[in-house]
């Protein structure tokens, strides 16, 4: 029905068509008032204050990332992981960082699969920045191990042994 319509006839509606111009029938000049958009954002109630567990995320993403790091350019450069250190807490460390890294993707992960998105961002953005560095972190130990496998063997146990730390 619509292309059997004459030509002359305008989808738009009347005010629409004569926008700004003088209707041909009266002397007055009729203006279309223009439409009012407004948008605003969303109140920020997903910016509440962050649970105990994002602050310990948070807390411990920043510090076991640069741990994963010099850990695996040591394990990289020489073979071995971290030295025990005084009373083993340097080798601790590095366990716990590990134990960390994987707490804070398996968590992202999760959270990834029951709502759609990662970990919220946190304050100043910082658990979302862990949430990345510890993703980062994962796929770094996924290449060093590799490489690791490939040129040794195997990969360095948690314990040390006498080859390293004898």
């Amino acid at each position: 029905m619509l292309l059997l319509s004459p030509a002359s006839t305008s989808l738009l509606p009347k005010p629409f068509h004569n926008f700004n111009a003088r209707d041909r029938t009266t002397t007055t000049t009729r203006f279309v008032s223009p439409l009012k958009i407004s948008a605003k954002a969303k109140e920020s109630s997903d910016e509440s204050t962050p649970t105990i567990a994002e602050i310990a995320a948070i807390a411990g993403g920043l510090i076991s990332t640069p741990v994963i790091g010099w850990s695996l350019y040591t394990l990289k450069t020489t073979g071995c992981g971290l030295p025990p250190g005084p009373g083993g807490s340097i080798g601790a460390l590095e366990g716990v960082s590990y134990l960390a890294v994987l707490g804070i993707v398996g968590w992202s992960l999760y959270t990834k699969t029951k709502t759609g998105s990662g970990l919220p961002n946190g304050p100043f953005g910082l658990l979302g920045a862990v949430e990345g560095l510890s993703f980062l972190s994962l796929l770094s130990i996924l290449v060093v191990f590799g490489l690791q496998f490939v040129q040794n063997g195997s990969i360095p146990g948690p314990i040390p042994t006498d080859q390293c730390f004898g």
